[in-house]
């Protein structure tokens, strides 16, 4: 009997520590660091069409530290159960003038960022549909920030603007 309560002390303890891992795993992919699989057309050339695993940061858009530039992860205003990744071109209270076909530069239209918003766009304006689409996101639809790219091996390296 005493073995029995040895053993079920030591399952214990191991799976305090496994429990505990896990929960430090959760909490470090949804509040500071996770990977996320990018694929798609929208921001060639900057990500390739293949696809690219980059590291995505989730504190700077809690501290208000993202600007206009940064590449972010956000969830899509039109289908919430998809991911975006798309550059911020404009912060709330900037103007913004774009065209919802860029083939045709002379049909353009203006507008202000409202507060709380801000204004995305893939790099590749042809394919991309972001905030030309859907107007303004909310900023509380940004997930994080897109800071490097881990895969392909041949590409692995910080992304700047």
């Amino acid at each position: 009997m005493r073995q029995w309560r040895i053993i079920a002390k030591e399952a214990m303890a191991r799976a305090s520590i496994i429990g505990k891992f896990l929960c430090l795993l959760h909490v470090t992919d949804a509040y500071v660091l996770s990977s996320n699989h990018v694929l798609g057309p929208s921001m060639l050339p900057t990500l390739n069409i293949t696809g690219d695993v980059v590291l995505v940061e989730h504190l700077s858009h809690r501290l208000g530290k993202l600007g206009s530039g940064d590449l972010v992860l956000v969830r899509s205003p039109l289908d919430p159960k998809k991911t975006l990744t798309k550059r911020i071109v404009a912060m709330e209270g900037d103007k913004v003038t774009f065209s919802l076909d860029p083939t045709r530069s002379h049909s353009s239209r203006s507008l202000v960022v409202p507060k709380g918003h801000v204004w995305i766009q893939g790099d590749n304006l042809y394919v991309s549909r972001d905030s030309r689409h859907f107007g303004p996101l909310p900023y509380g639809l940004i997930e994080g920030k897109v800071f490097m790219r881990v895969w392909p091996p041949s590409s692995f390296g910080l992304l700047g603007e």
